[in-house]
C-alpha cells in the first residue's frame, strides 16, 4: 500500500488568531438536497438487496431543489407555489435473473423515499401539498457498468478517481458550530422552542480568545403571534446556545439570532414549514456541509459531494468517510500528534482497498520521537483501508456522518 507521511510545521488551527466555521442544518435547502439524494440511493441499495443479493449500479448524486413562493405573517401563512426537487442520476433499472429480466420501478422508489426524508427534516411541511418531486434517472455509461459488475466478483473496483480528505481533531470552533446545530434542531430544544424551524445555519467566528456565532434560524409562522413572541424567541435561542457553548470552551461567546431582521420595516425571518425553500431559496447537492458535518475554509476539503453516490464502489464517497476515519484514530491514539490530515486518492478501476494514495500529513510534539509516530500513524491507516468494504454497511445503517 502506498502511504506516505509528511511532516508539518505550521501553527495548529486553535492557535490561529482568526478561525470561521459553518454548518447548514437539515432543513437548509443544500441540506435538504443531500438528505434527499442519500435517502434516494440507501433505498435504492436495499431494494437491490433485497431482489439480487447486491448493490446495482447507481448513483444519484445530482439534485436541484426549486424554491417555492409563500406568503407568511404572524400566525399565519400560505403556499402559493411548492417547492420542486428534481433528481437526476443513473441507476439500474434492470436486472437478469434465473427467471429472466426483471424491471426495477428505480424512479418511484426514489420519489417515495424523497418524500419520507423531506417529512423526517421538516415537522411542518406537508409533501401531498408543499413539494413536488421528479426523479430523472437513467442507465450508468457500459465501462462504468462493467467496473462495477467486474467488482461484484471480488474487493469492489473504484468506479471514479476521486479524492476523500480528513482531519482531527476538531477545533473548540468547530466542535461548537458542529453540535450547536444538533442541538438547535434536536427534540429537546424542538419540545422547549417548537417555533424554531430546521432550517437553521450557525457561522462560527473565533477572533483570538473571542467567539462570535451568527445564527440564522426560520421561525415558524403558525406559532408565533405577534412581534413581542418572535423577539422572545429569538432571545431565548440565543441563551440556549450560549450556555449550550460554554460546555465546550472557556472563551467568550457572543451569539446573534436572525441579524437581518428589520422590525421597524417589518422584516421578520417567518415561514409556514421551517425552510426557507418555501419562498425562494434553492437548493444543489454537494454546496452545504463536507463529510464531516462542517463547512472549514480554514482546512483542507474535497469538494466532491458524499449524497446519493453508491456506498459500494464510489470512492469520492467512500474515501471521505475513510479519511475520516483514519485522522480520528491517529488523534486519539497517536498521543503526541496534535493535527492528522489524511488524503485518501482513488483511481478507477482500481481496488477499494488499494488507494492509488494514502497521505498522512502530521503536526506533532516537536520533542517525540517521529520514528515511532510514522510507524503507529502508517498501522492504523493500514488497518482501516483493510476494513474499507465495511463502510459500506456502516451507511447503510446511517452510523456515517457524510454532510
Amino acid at each position: 500500500m502506498n502511504v506516505r507521511i509528511s511532516r508539518l510545521y505550521s501553527q495548529p488551527v486553535e492557535s490561529l488568531e482568526v478561525e470561521i466555521v459553518e454548518r447548514k442544518g437539515a432543513g437548509h435547502p443544500d441540506s435538504l438536497c443531500d438528505y434527499a439524494a442519500e435517502a434516494a440511493s440507501v433505498s435504492l441499495s436495499k431494494r437491490y438487496l433485497e431482489q439480487f443479493g447486491a448493490i446495482l449500479h447507481h448513483n444519484v448524486d445530482k439534485a436541484l431543489l426549486v424554491g417555492g413562493r409563500a406568503n407568511v405573517e404572524f400566525g399565519r401563512g400560505e403556499i402559493l407555489e411548492p417547492i420542486t426537487f428534481i433528481l437526476a442520476g443513473r441507476a439500474t433499472t434492470e436486472a437478469a435473473t434465473e427467471e429472466g429480466e426483471k424491471a426495477i420501478p428505480a424512479e418511484e422508489i426514489v420519489v417515495e423515499s424523497i418524500k419520507e426524508e423531506f417529512s423526517r427534516c421538516l415537522r411542518f411541511l406537508d409533501v401531498e401539498k408543499h413539494l413536488v418531486v421528479k426523479a430523472m434517472l437513467r442507465p450508468g455509461s457500459m465501462d462504468l457498468r462493467r467496473i462495477f459488475e467486474e467488482g461484484k466478483k471480488r474487493v469492489p473496483l473504484s468506479n471514479d478517481t476521486s479524492i476523500g480528505v480528513g482531519f482531527a481533531p476538531l477545533t473548540e470552533t468547530e466542535r461548537i458550530v458542529l453540535e450547536g446545530e444538533r442541538y438547535l434542531n434536536s427534540k429537546n430544544v424542538k419540545e422547549k422552542l417548537p417555533e424554531v424551524g430546521e432550517d437553521i445555519k450557525i457561522m462560527g467566528l473565533r477572533e483570538k480568545n473571542k467567539i462570535t456565532l451568527t445564527i440564522a434560524a426560520a421561525i415558524i409562522s403558525l406559532l408565533t403571534p405577534d412581534k413581542d413572541h418572535y423577539v422572545s424567541v429569538k432571545e431565548q435561542v440565543e441563551a440556549e446556545l450560549a450556555d449550550f457553548a460554554s460546555a465546550f470552551t472557556s472563551k467568550d461567546v457572543e451569539v446573534k439570532v436572525n441579524v437581518g431582521d428589520n422590525y421597524e420595516k417589518g422584516i421578520y425571518y417567518l415561514t409556514l414549514t421551517g425552510t426557507s425553500a418555501e419562498s425562494g431559496d434553492d437548493g444543489q447537492v454537494g454546496r452545504g456541509n463536507r463529510c464531516n458535518g462542517l463547512i472549514t475554509p480554514n482546512r483542507p476539503m474535497s469538494m466532491e459531494a458524499t449524497a446519493g453516490k453508491n456506498p459500494y464502489s464510489h470512492v469520492g464517497k467512500i474515501y471521505n468517510v475513510l479519511a475520516g476515519s483514519i485522522a480520528n484514530r491517529i488523534a486519539v491514539e497517536v498521543e503526541e500528534v496534535i493535527e492528522a490530515y489524511v488524503y485518501v486518492l482513488g483511481q478507477i478501476g482500481r481496488k477499494i482497498d488499494d488507494p492509488l494514495l494514502v497521505s498522512l500529513q502530521l503536526l506533532a510534539d516537536p520533542a517525540a520521537s517521529w520514528n515511532t509516530i510514522q510507524s503507529e500513524a502508517q498501522e492504523i491507516a493500514k488497518e482501516e483501508v483493510s476494513r474499507v468494504t465495511n463502510i459500506t454497511k456502516m451507511i447503510l445503517e446511517r452510523q456515517a456522518l457524510l454532510f
